[in-house]
């Protein structure tokens, strides 16, 4: 996330990229995404050192929420050659840009992008043997409702990822950005995981960048 702070162009304030990043909507919601997506940024950098940590099954059915542009959808696409990759994102314009990212493998049936949300999300019991989340439960308004959703759409002894750019140990006050923000530590996240239910929580941390990645079996 602070990515994000560098890279706030004049015109647009804090709060304005925090609530474009947590729901990209029109153009400049385009332009976020954009950036996500760059190999530039934070967020590739962050992505590849937090699904270093993962062992993926070539044919594994996988789902990322909060999907975003897509770029991860097509990380985890290569880490399960044989395997089915799910996006689903609660904004239509984070729908179609990950649509256009992925557009090759949606065309080959080996991806799909959905929008919805993770608290009720249309999906059968069990579908999915590996459910990742990168840099998007800092906006959940009800996480524990969310965990309990993903855990009854992970097949018994799926794993659960989330990957994030701020440990909740940094300077930085991103909640003071929007109300709706919420960082969590890597005790306050292996607490909510224990209490949905999830087993062999093992997070991981960059101290000197304070990323944090956390899996847990379901």
């Amino acid at each position: 996330m602070a990515d994000e702070k560098a890279h706030v162009p004049a015109e647009h304030t804090l709060e304005d990229r925090v609530r474009a990043a947590m729901k990209p909507e029109g153009d400049y919601g385009r332009a976020v995404l954009a950036h996500m997506n760059s190999a530039e940024g934070s967020h590739a950098a962050l992505s590849t050192w937090g699904l270093a940590h993962l062992d993926v099954r070539k044919d594994a059915r996988v789902l990322d929420v909060g999907c975003g542009g897509g770029a991860n959808l097509l990380r985890l696409l290569a880490l399960a050659p044989e395997g089915h990759v799910t996006g689903l994102d609660y904004s239509e314009t984070s729908v179609v840009t990950s649509r256009e990212t992925a557009a090759a493998e949606v065309a080959a049936g080996r991806c799909e992008v959905v929008q919805g949300d993770v608290a009720a999300m249309p999906f059968t019991d069990g579908s999915f043997d590996l459910v990742t989340g990168f840099e998007t439960i800092y906006f959940w308004p009800d996480v524990p409702r969310a965990l309990a959703e993903i855990r009854r759409v992970l097949a018994p002894g799926g794993t659960l990822f989330f990957c994030n750019e701020d440990d909740g140990t940094s300077n930085e006050d991103w909640t003071s950005a929007i109300d709706e923000l919420r960082v969590y530590t890597a005790d306050e996240l292996a607490a909510l995981l224990a209490e949905a239910g999830f087993t062999g929580i093992d997070p991981w941390h960059d101290q000197e960048a304070h990323w944090l990645c956390v899996s847990a079996t379901a």
